[in-house]
């Protein structure tokens, strides 16, 4: 995966070109304003139609290379902008789907969802505005200060003695914004994921009685959004108006100059000479125009708070946790055939955890072996199973299948040789033979027909978390995937007859049996049944982790 620092080079050069384009069209917009002012001078001098249509023409030529120029430059800053977050987007999300569902530091997909379909959104104005907003900041009232002092040197004091204030009161508020816009964020991609956690046990809570409880919830976590949220905007319009504040102290100050210098009150300031209507016009309309680029950065500012925290959080989520796969590298030739599983002095440990699950735990399972792993809750079952379908990393010890370890250079060839079948087996809303090849050549029809499923067509469509299926129709749909692939030759399932009645759970284990028929199998199972049909038993101490032992089938 590129490196999320990286990918601002690839759109650099675009960015510095909307930038140029923007900030040459601010100048004109200076320029606008002192043709503008020697036109009136013009009318006031008595100047005739015909001399006052250069400088109409040359007003209208201004403008509209203005226009131009900036909408060409929005136009390109938007592009880059959005270029670059759909990058950040596919990065983080690619780097989520490649993060084991075990690892602790995994984001929930509520907040996942938020935080890249809205939270990310706060980026894109970031990227397009705050760094123009920067240069017109630091070019635009430097020319007008220079064009206000050549005319008048009291005017530009007085421009030069109000702006600073802005910028730093600007950084004061500045640290606090973006902390509120973080904690705002955090706020918001919390109610997210609790929303959808409610919204996928809706049945559940409704069967509970507890839809009022959950409700209560919502209530308190979106009263906690709303304070975060107002928070952010009282920053907001505390900062605004100590800007509006300064800005319209200085434009005053400036008006006040100007006037009673033209009237004759005020005789200094004007390096010894007095001013032209005209000149005195212009001094006057360049005093809001100085201020126009503080308050574009004010408003930037703002939105640069919020980018900045939703792209510190998209970055974050474009870091590689626990590695669920990787890429298999060129040339880096083929898994065999038999994958024995040979397991040495293995220590695993949940993340937080006070204690390891499994310790010093050593196993040779040959190839074509069906293994029972039986043990009290919390055994470590799940877990070693987990360990060997790459789906967590051993704290030490060494694990191999079929004389691979666990590597980028292994990883997507032992996959396809793998099969899984989970306790809750996870299907979307699409057709059955969409969920069962997630993309990859093999024989549905007969996957269907395997698992005692052939009454189902392929093209018949599954309810989001394969509503309408049964419990048991959903754990065969989970073998049939699994074992679609022929090169699968390893198969895992976790507690495949929970939760099943005995009729289901019977005909349940004459499938899996007769579809594991010479390959290796590995069963987390507490059902005797299926214990007594395994070829080998092995047992997990859940009160004291030590070394498992082996049960006669």
């Amino acid at each position: 995966m590129q490196d999320p620092t990286d990918a601002r080079r690839p759109v650099a050069g675009v960015s510095r070109l909307a930038t140029a384009l923007q900030l040459a069209a601010s100048l004109l917009g200076v320029l606008q304003w002192v043709v503008l002012a020697f036109a009136l001078q013009c009318i006031a001098d008595g100047g005739g139609l015909h001399a006052l249509v250069p400088w109409a023409l040359a007003l209208l030529a201004v403008a509209a290379a203005r226009i131009g120029l900036d909408a060409w430059g929005r136009r390109r800053a938007f592009v880059a902008a959005r270029l670059q977050l759909s990058r950040w987007r596919a990065q983080a999300l690619d780097a989520w789907l490649a993060t084991s569902p075990l690892d602790a530091r995994r984001p929930h997909a509520g907040q996942l969802a938020h935080e890249l379909a809205e939270q990310a959104e706060a980026v894109l104005p970031y990227l397009a505005k705050v760094d123009i907003a920067l240069w017109r900041v630091r070019c635009v009232p430097l020319a007008i200060l220079a064009l206000v002092a050549w005319w008048s040197w009291a005017a530009a004091l007085v421009l030069l003695l109000a702006a600073p204030v802005v910028p730093l009161f600007m950084a004061l508020v500045g640290w606090r914004a973006q902390a509120a816009s973080e904690a705002q964020m955090d706020e918001a991609g919390q109610q997210g994921a609790l929303l959808l956690d409610r919204l996928r046990g809706l049945a559940t809570l409704r069967a509970l009685g507890a839809v009022d409880a959950a409700a209560r919830r919502l209530a308190a976590q979106s009263a906690r959004l709303h304070r975060r949220t107002m928070a952010v905007l009282r920053i907001a319009f505390v900062s605004s108006a100590v800007l509006e504040l300064f800005a319209s102290l200085g434009v005053a100050m400036v008006a006040v100059y100007v006037g009673f210098h033209l009237l004759g009150s005020i005789g200094f300031g004007a390096w010894g000479r007095r001013l032209s209507m005209g000149e005195g016009l212009m001094v006057l309309m360049l005093a809001p125009a100085y201020f126009e680029p503080l308050r574009e950065l004010a408003a930037a500012w703002h939105e640069r708070a919020a980018g900045r925290a939703a792209l510190a959080a998209l970055l974050r989520l474009a870091r590689p946790g626990a590695p669920l796969a990787a890429a298999a590298p060129a040339g880096a030739g083929a898994a065999p055939d038999e994958l024995p599983v040979e397991i040495e002095g293995l220590r695993f440990a949940h993340a937080g955890a006070a204690a390891a699950c499994l310790v010093d735990f050593s196993v040779h399972i040959p190839a074509g072996q069906h293994v029972a792993l039986t043990g009290a809750n919390g055994s470590g079952k799940s877990s070693l199973l987990a360990l060997i379908a790459g789906l967590a990393r051993p704290d030490a010890g060494t694990l191999r299948i079929g004389g691979l370890g666990w590597d980028d250079a292994s990883a997507a060839l032992l996959r396809e040789r793998i099969g899984w079948i989970g306790q809750q087996p996870a299907f979307v809303a699409r057709s059955v033979h969409a969920n069962l090849a997630l993309g990859r050549a093999g024989d549905v029809p007969a996957a269907l027909q395997a698992v005692g499923l052939a009454a189902i067509a392929p093209a018949a469509g599954l309810g989001e978390g394969g509503l309408g299926l049964s419990g048991g129709e959903a754990r065969r749909l989970a073998l049939a995937r699994a074992l679609l692939d022929p090169r699968c030759r390893l198969v895992l399932a976790d507690e495949p007859t929970a939760h099943l009645d005995d009729a289901t759970a019977g005909l349940l284990i004459e499938r899996l049996l007769e579809a594991a028929a010479g390959r290796t199998l590995i069963v987390a199972t507490h059902d005797p049944r299926l214990v007594r049909r395994m070829h080998r038993v092995l047992c997990l101490d859940a009160v004291a982790p030590a070394p498992a032992r082996e049960v006669a089938a």
